[in-house]
């Protein structure tokens, strides 16, 4: 059965955000929403062995999310592939999977009238891969780094899973038990 993750390669990340630009750019997101937000930037080391340490971000689409169960009127969904996302017309925004996301990846605008006001989060581009399924979420496709692999964990073959089994990977918060499905491969530092 497919199940989507995907793999954040930190020793190519160079914080362009051009991830960020083509989400916000696919998903007409207000200014005030970003799905992939790319934290860090921090200098470590010391000269001539200085690097900078990138944190790309966006919902970890964990396999058990806080966010669904919580969800009084059934807009947090998951599908059976692991894509975790928001029934538009559902959501009433009361916020409640918001407070209940570890991670902070879901927000409501600001910018927009109250009654029209839902969660948003990231969907890995559910809607572009029903169109063209072959194709990546945009922040992938973007990554003129190559530091975004997107694909089927499941798939023993697929690139992701190879990455994965062959790498020193961590993910994020993952004490907290929702088995998060982005992976990260360190930094050159090597620091988790």
């Amino acid at each position: 059965m497919t199940r989507y993750a995907m793999a954040i390669d930190q020793r190519r990340c160079v914080g362009c955000h051009s991830c960020t630009v083509a989400c916000r750019t696919w998903n007409d997101l207000p200014m005030d929403i970003i799905y992939n937000p790319v934290l860090g930037g921090v200098v470590e080391g010391e000269w001539p062995n200085v690097h900078r340490n990138f944190v790309p971000t966006l919902c970890m689409h964990c396999k058990n999310p806080e966010c669904v169960p919580c969800c009084p009127t059934g807009a947090s969904q998951q599908d059976e592939d692991g894509v975790v996302w928001v029934d538009y017309k559902k959501c009433m925004g009361c916020k409640v999977c918001v407070n209940a996301c570890p991670y902070g990846m879901r927000d409501t605008s600001h910018t927009v009238r109250r009654f029209d006001e839902y969660v948003r989060k990231c969907t890995f581009c559910k809607e572009r891969r029903e169109m063209e399924p072959d194709k990546d979420p945009y922040c992938v496709q973007t990554c003129h780094q190559k530091a975004r692999i997107f694909g089927d964990i499941d798939d023993p073959n697929s690139e992701i899973s190879r990455l994965i089994n062959r790498s020193d990977t961590f993910r994020l918060l993952e004490e907290l038990g929702t088995d998060p499905q982005i992976y990260y491969i360190p930094a050159l530092g090597g620091k988790r």
